[in-house]
């Protein structure tokens, strides 16, 4: 995807049919924090708006005119119009978003319909040809960022035992659940940051902090007020995919 704001997804400002723009499977988010890396940007936000239906895909740039915007593309209507409806001014690294429609298609929705033009066609149509053979001879380097962080510290993890899950996978459970005000998460994928857990399980009243596992990825431990938020926590998170590959898998932690 090219860098393009308005042919990626659109501007800023309000949302939806208010500002023109027409209720579509792509939205447009700004407001975001520039100094979160790229790759851990859009694993953050995949991870907070799967919750509303499947994402196609995710799009945000480092060039400087697209910093602190993104993209994200749902399979159908309904999930995007969802995700705004209940994301909008949501506090994601520190800063309300602000999400709406986007203007225009993205790619991989034109490609499915059949309307996609290839970006470098329409924006170089009139480009003299010295000029476009000049440019042809600059290519830029693809853009990644990774940024992986973890908290020391580790609350009292349960005596464990393997159980398959679905897809053959084996998963660590424990042997005796006590309800208490901590959960034990497992089965994340092993890029996953405490930021990234703090987006899903801030949103349930009483919670308090997410402790990782440096040396054990995959696993974490969520704390709230009491064992009663904790449990309203688990029941709609239980089973959430952060991946198509890892479904989370969430009990009381050991005390």
């Amino acid at each position: 995807m090219s860098g393009e704001a308005p042919a990626v997804g659109g501007g800023g400002g309000g949302g939806g049919e208010a500002n023109g723009i027409p209720p579509n499977v792509t939205i447009y988010i700004n407001n975001l924090n520039e100094k979160i890396k790229l790759d851990e940007l859009k694993k953050s936000l995949n991870a907070v708006f799967s919750q509303f239906g499947k994402i196609l895909d995710v799009l945000a740039f480092k060039t400087l005119k697209h910093k602190g915007q993104a993209w994200v593309v749902f399979e159908d209507v309904a999930s995007a119009t969802e995700a705004i409806k209940r994301m909008q001014d949501f506090p994601f690294y520190d800063k309300p978003m602000r999400i709406q429609y986007a203007k225009t298609k993205s790619d991989i929705v034109a490609k499915a319909d059949g309307t996609f033009v290839p970006r470098e066609r329409r924006k170089r149509v009139d480009e003299k040809p010295e000029k476009k053979q000049k440019r042809e001879q600059h290519h830029d380097a693809s853009q990644i960022g990774m940024g992986v962080n973890a908290y020391p510290g580790v609350y009292g993890a349960p005596q464990l035992t393997q159980l398959p899950i679905a897809g053959g996978q084996r998963v660590m459970m424990p042997e005796i659940i006590v309800p208490n005000n901590i959960l034990f998460v497992q089965n994340l994928p092993h890029e996953t940051t405490p930021m990234m857990l703090q987006m899903l399980f801030c949103q349930y009243p009483g919670f308090k902090e997410v402790r990782m596992v440096e040396a054990k990825p995959g696993i974490a431990f969520v704390e709230y007020g009491d064992e009663a938020q904790a449990t309203a926590a688990m029941t709609p998170l239980q089973g959430f995919k952060i991946t198509k590959e890892n479904q989370m898998v969430i009990t009381y932690a050991k005390k």
